[in-house]
C-alpha cells in the first residue's frame, strides 16, 4: 500500500513539473497595487530591463500567452511610436515607415534601455536613429511621450509640445517609468482620470522617494495589462504593439 501510494504521488509531481513547464509564465517581476490619495488605482509590475522584450501584436493583449503591457501609439496596423530591440524594430525593416522605427510626426519622449552603459534614459527622438546608445545590438527604446517626473515647472509644455492625445479627457492610461535602483515599472490604471492625475499618482506611488522618470504610453482601450495577479484589458481592443515580460 504504501509503495502504491509513493509510486502515485511522485506521478502527481512528475504531472505538475509537466504542467508547470506547459502552462505557467516565467514571473520575473514584483507586482504593486496602489491608490493614490486621489483615489486613482494603480498597477505595476516592477522587472529588471534584461527581462523585457518589445514585440509586435494584432490582437488584444489577452489573446497572448506573455505577461506584459501595451505599447506605444498606433493606426490600424501601422506602429506609431518607436519599438526597437536593438536597431531592429518590431514591425517590418528599419527605416520603414509604421515598423516601429519612428516616433511618427513628432519628436518624442522614448525610454531608452542601453545594456552596454547599464543605463536607462528618455530621449527626445523622432527616429531610433537618433537615440544614443552605446551598442547598437544592446538596447530597447520604447516610443510615448514624456512624463519629466523630475520637473514639475515644465512637464505639462513638454508633453503639448509631444503631442499626448486627450491629456485633459478622463481616459484609461498606461505608462514606463524606470527608477534609481535600475529596476522599470510597466503601469496602467484601470480608472479613468487625466494625464495630470495619473502622473501625479506616478509620482506619489511608484518607487516612492526614489529618483525615477518615464513616458506615456497609448491610453484609454489600448491601456491593457497582464499579470498572474490581475488582467486588465481597456476595451479589448486589437494591439500592434506590446511590452513582453520573458
Amino acid at each position: 500500500m504504501a509503495a502504491s501510494a509513493a509510486a502515485l504521488l511522485a506521478l502527481c509531481v512528475i504531472g505538475m513539473l509537466a504542467w508547470g513547464r506547459s502552462y505557467l509564465l516565467p514571473h520575473p517581476y514584483t507586482y504593486h497595487k496602489a491608490i493614490a490619495s486621489s483615489g486613482l488605482e494603480i498597477h505595476a509590475m516592477a522587472v529588471k530591463p534584461e527581462r523585457i522584450e518589445l514585440r509586435a501584436a494584432d490582437r488584444p493583449l489577452r489573446d497572448y500567452r506573455v505577461y506584459g503591457i501595451n505599447g506605444g501609439f498606433f493606426y490600424q496596423d501601422t506602429v506609431l511610436s518607436i519599438a526597437v530591440n536593438g536597431d531592429e524594430p518590431v514591425k517590418g525593416q528599419a527605416g520603414e515607415y509604421g515598423s516601429g522605427w519612428f516616433n511618427a510626426k513628432y519628436a518624442r519622449g522614448t525610454l531608452v534601455w542601453d545594456e552596454a552603459a547599464d543605463r536607462f534614459s528618455v530621449q527626445v527622438a523622432s527616429s531610433a536613429d537618433e537615440l544614443q546608445v552605446q551598442d547598437r545590438s544592446r538596447y530597447f527604446a520604447q516610443g510615448g511621450v514624456s512624463m519629466n517626473l523630475g520637473d514639475e515647472n515644465a512637464w505639462e509644455e513638454a508633453m503639448l509640445r509631444e503631442h499626448l492625445p486627450n491629456p485633459d479627457e478622463r481616459r484609461l492610461r498606461s505608462g514606463l517609468v524606470y527608477d534609481d535602483a535600475g529596476l522599470l515599472w510597466l503601469i496602467v490604471t484601470p480608472d479613468r482620470c487625466t494625464a495630470a492625475e495619473f502622473r501625479s499618482a506616478i509620482l506619489e506611488v511608484i518607487a516612492p522617494g526614489s529618483a525615477k522618470e518615464g513616458i506615456f504610453l497609448d491610453g484609454d482601450g489600448s491601456a491593457q495589462l497582464k499579470s498572474a495577479e490581475v488582467s486588465l484589458y481597456g476595451d479589448s481592443r486589437d494591439l500592434q504593439q506590446i511590452i513582453v515580460i520573458h
